[in-house]
């Protein structure tokens, strides 16, 4: 049998147990599941959305001894007192999040297995301006140094080099070392695991790839970067023009597009493909997935959410 997926729930006030039942109400998968969560959120969530499935409860320090399948919820309790079931995302969920991140990291430097999902959390109440995402604060833990975040669509990835960044300091955290290093990622992780020498187009930060500054990004950092990977035998093209890359024919040329800043990427990936992507954490010790989605609180009880980008994830994390 596969190795078991963990996953952590994420912010309790989210979407994420309601499109939880839906995936594994949907899929079959070979890998167990193993939900990092509050027993008794999970099951007044259950109860709403009338979902019926036995929860079984594991011992995280006895993972070893279980023989898991996904006949019910393979479930490691993790303690969290809330007053209603579906509320507004505060601080007041923060140790329990942290909590159930620890426990995770905890199993995954056990090696009892590689593969992992999380769902959505807060960035501005839990990461509290420490960490600019959950791949900052992964890396952190996990103490790696390069790290990077792949949207991944089987049609079309993409990359931003600086990720959850305001745009004003977008420019002076760009350099050659950080190209270098995010294609070089990008590359082995594509022929590690999809056995694909990929294609990557890398993006220009400024419009036209022109700029009437002195400083001319495009000219000093981007094209000298890619001549540098050209001679490592890396397929890269560019700097591209953000504002027609991704016209049909164009983005057909390539397997990733690597932009220089968050929302010069993902706004096209997200257009093209809404909810059919999954974001990879490329660089730490395991695979790591995340939803493409947040909490997403407007529909929270709803029961309208699309389950599809975790459904993808446990799908991707399934065949390895």
């Amino acid at each position: 049998m596969s190795n078991p997926i963990i996953i952590v729930a994420g912010e309790p006030n989210s979407v994420f147990l309601e499109i939880f039942f839906k995936s594994i109400d949907r899929l079959k998968h070979e890998s167990p599941l193993i939900l990092i969560c509050s027993e008794k959120l999970l099951k007044v969530q259950m109860k709403f959305f009338k979902f019926k499935k036995k929860v079984r409860l594991l011992n995280q320090r006895k993972l070893k001894d279980y023989k898991l399948d996904n006949n019910s919820i393979n479930l490691i309790n993790v303690d969290y007192k809330f007053d209603k079931i579906f509320d507004k995302v505060s601080k007041n969920s923060n140790q329990y999040i942290k909590d159930s991140f620890l426990l995770a990291c905890k199993i995954l430097k056990s090696n009892y297995t590689n593969k992992f999902i999380n769902g959505p959390i807060s960035k501005k109440h839990f990461l509290e301006k420490k960490y600019l995402g959950i791949t900052e604060y992964l890396s952190k833990k996990f103490k790696t140094t390069s790290t990077c975040m792949l949207i991944y669509n089987k049609k079309l990835s993409v990359c931003p080099l600086t990720t959850h960044l305001p745009l004003k300091f977008v420019s002076n955290s760009i350099n050659q070392k950080l190209i270098i290093d995010k294609i070089k990622l990008i590359d082995f992780f594509y022929k590690k695991e999809l056995f694909i020498k990929p294609r990557i187009g890398i993006l220009g930060l400024n419009p036209h790839c022109e700029t009437i500054d002195k400083i001319d990004e495009e000219k000093k950092i981007i094209y000298p970067a890619i001549t540098k990977l050209k001679d490592l035998n890396i397929k890269i093209f560019g700097p591209i023009s953000a504002d027609t890359a991704f016209l049909k024919q164009n983005r057909k040329k390539y397997d990733v597009i690597v932009g220089m800043y968050h929302d010069q990427v993902l706004t096209p990936i997200k257009t093209l493909f809404e909810y059919d992507a999954i974001n990879i954490t490329i660089g730490l010790p395991f695979l790591r997935i995340s939803p493409d989605h947040g909490p997403n609180e407007k529909m929270i009880s709803k029961n309208l959410s699309d389950p599809l980008s975790l459904i993808k994830a446990i799908k991707f994390l399934d065949k390895r």
